[in-house]
């Protein structure tokens, strides 16, 4: 059974950092392109980040270029992201996503919030 699990979310002031985990079973993690989506209220969800398998290449959105991160650990199964310096326009509902060519998952999401 593949399962994608999130953590790290919370409430932060602006400029602060969080890191975000994505903990994943039941398929070979070290194949697949991991992905962090956000949906923020009334907005369609997108991109924020991915990384290749073994970690040879990575990409961005430009709203957050500069300021997260993303790596994984194949050993433990595990994505995340850095998030520096966040604004209240980074407040969403964190997802991970696992995909290939063929299938994908994604994890249940978790919430980022950003405000004084």
């Amino acid at each position: 059974q593949v399962q994608l699990v999130e953590s790290g979310g919370g409430l932060v002031q602006p400029g602060g950092s969080l890191r975000l985990s994505c903990t994943a079973s039941g398929f070979t993690f070290s194949r697949y392109v991991m992905s962090w989506y956000r949906q923020a209220p009334g907005k369609e969800r997108e991109l924020v980040a991915a990384i290749t398998s073994a970690g040879g290449s990575t990409n961005y959105a430009e709203a957050v270029k500069g300021r997260f991160t993303i790596s994984r650990d194949d050993a433990k199964r595990t994505v995340y992201l850095q998030m520096n310096s966040l604004k209240p326009e980074d407040t969403a509902v964190y997802y991970c996503k696992a995909e290939s060519a063929r299938l994908a998952w994604w994890g249940q999401g978790t919430q980022v919030t950003v405000s004084s």
